[in-house]
């Protein structure tokens, strides 16, 4: 995973949800009992916090802040919140060594766990924004190929679409023949 893979996650869901920004993003539904609103939010705020684990490098907390939005921001600002996030977070992962550790609450994840987790993140609160809106996203196969094997490399995924694979690995969907991802993890400590 690299920050070109940050990169193609929010251009993906900016560009499915830039349409929908004329909807009421407050009225809804989002991740679980939260608004389309509150998830987008979430999404800029995961971001900017990814990027100061990685720069000041706690291992025992997440670093003391919380992000949020305006409350008179639009969608439009929201996805301008979830991009700048995204920028920031690619932009400290370009200059990050690959040997920085960094507390997550998976274990001491590297900067190719925050990538691969930033995405997630993106990509699944990204598509329950759209379910709540009645669109979609698709991201590239090849993406969600990569995030599956960083962060589920003990979920067995075999002949299953990426994207629907990640989908069930996040508790997204159901899978025929598959248990439900009720109790879901990823693993952010390094594979090595």
């Amino acid at each position: 995973m690299t920050p070109d893979d940050l990169d193609t996650a929010i251009t993906c869901v900016t560009t499915a949800l830039t349409p929908m920004t004329s909807r009421n993003w407050s009225e809804a539904p989002g991740t679980g009992e939260w608004t389309a609103w509150h998830t987008a939010e979430h999404i800029g705020d995961c971001l900017l916090s990814y990027a100061a684990q990685v720069v000041a490098q706690p291992t025992t907390h997440y670093v003391r802040f919380l992000a949020k939005a305006d409350e008179d921001a639009t969608p439009a600002d929201l996805l301008e919140f979830a991009t700048a996030g995204a920028g920031i977070l690619s932009a400290t992962l370009h200059t990050t060594s690959p040997t920085t550790r960094a507390y997550h609450p998976s274990g001491l994840s590297d900067p190719e766990g925050f990538t691969a987790m930033a995405s997630v993140e993106i990509l699944i609160h990204g598509t329950d924004i759209a379910r709540g809106l009645g669109t979609s996203i698709t991201p590239p196969s090849d993406l969600c190929t990569r995030i599956l094997l960083r962060l589920f490399p003990h979920v067995d995924v075999r002949g299953i679409d990426p994207w629907t694979a990640l989908l069930w690995a996040t508790n997204r969907i159901d899978l025929p023949g598959k248990p439900r991802q009720t109790a879901w993890h990823w693993q952010g400590t390094p594979l090595t």
